[in-house]
């Protein structure tokens, strides 16, 4: 299902291909957290534990949008809709990615300063973020899948580009909505979204703008909800982008939005180098400007140095999850 081309892509790139259609990765904060060099910033703000998070996408080389900012080599997208004949069931795709993250973990063992303890939670996973590559709601049975996640007390994030409100609403209507739901929100109106996610979607802006009213739904009935932006020099960070950013947010009305710099990482460097990636004092000002934009329902509630991320919200309290994981 996967391309012969893609699978030495993926395997280049230190992907394990799980399955026929999914692939898994271990992140900087992974190796990070089992080596005693600090924690990612889903630990800092959710409680999500880095070493024990799995990091997945059942939809590995399928998406609807080609962004400027993407790591991936959008180039060797194989389209926006997934066969829909002889896909892996979400149970497989979960055994499969924990095989191979197990794989991608096992030369850790000897490390000199391996926390042992950590390590050896960390072949369970107990949260499973699904987003890394290609979008994740392309996916016919994502709902089956965090389902699957739930019976197994494990939490989990899907990180959409907005693009199918019809999957979410199917999600809600099933109580199949992850531990937190993320909309990508990278670009304030239309002419700049079409410039920036280059989508292969006919009226992809309006269709963007029904998810972001379905997000609103769910934050009113007590949904986790999320919308990452991400910031770049140039592209997104003037004052205009700021009033119109906190239009966008409002219809929304996330409990949470995460904004991040850009970060020159794998193709994304050949798109839009490394000088449109901030500082966290630019990123820091930004978030301040635009929590001030919103008005008293939101503030500034954690930072992230090492990944140059603001986290704004509602309320502080709601900031980290509850997670109950089976002990290891």
């Amino acid at each position: 299902m996967i391309s012969p081309e893609n699978l030495k892509l993926l395997k280049r790139q230190k992907y394990r291909v799980a399955g026929k259609h999914s692939a898994v990765q271990i992140c900087r904060w992974t190796k990070n957290s089992l080596t005693g060099k600090g924690e990612c910033y889903k630990y800092q703000f959710y409680g999500i534990p880095s070493w024990r998070c799995c990091e997945i996408s059942p939809a590995a080389v399928w998406c609807d949008n080609h962004c400027l900012h993407c790591w991936r080599a959008i180039e060797a997208t194989q389209g926006n809709k997934m066969p829909t004949k002889d896909i892996d069931s979400p149970k497989k795709i979960i055994e499969e990615c924990i095989k191979g993250r197990k794989l991608l973990m096992s030369g850790f063992g000897g490390h000199d300063t391996l926390n042992s303890k950590r390590y050896k939670e960390a072949q369970e996973p107990s949260h499973f973020a699904i987003s890394l590559i290609g979008e994740p709601t392309l996916y016919p049975k994502i709902g089956e899948m965090i389902a699957e996640l739930r019976k197994d007390a494990r939490t989990s994030f899907i990180v959409s580009n907005g693009l199918h409100p019809e999957v979410f609403k199917k999600l809600d209507k099933k109580k199949q909505l992850p531990t937190q739901l993320y909309i990508s929100l990278n670009s304030s109106n239309k002419e700049e979204y079409d410039a920036w996610h280059k989508s292969s979607k006919k009226n992809a802006w309006k269709i963007y703008n029904k998810s972001l009213d379905l997000m609103n739904k769910f934050t009113k009935k007590g949904k986790r909800t999320i919308l990452r932006m991400t910031i770049a020099r140039d592209k997104n960070i003037d004052e205009k982008h700021i009033k119109e950013f906190a239009s966008i947010i409002k219809k929304a009305n996330p409990l949470f939005v995460e904004i991040k710099s850009y970060m020159p990482l794998g193709y994304a460097r050949a798109r839009m180098g490394y000088d449109a990636m901030l500082t966290n004092v630019e990123i820091r000002k930004f978030s301040r400007a635009l929590a001030k934009e919103l008005g008293k329902s939101y503030g500034i509630l954690d930072e992230h140095y090492p990944s140059r991320i603001c986290l704004v919200g509602k309320k502080k309290d709601k900031k980290r999850m509850k997670i109950k994981t089976k002990e290891i």
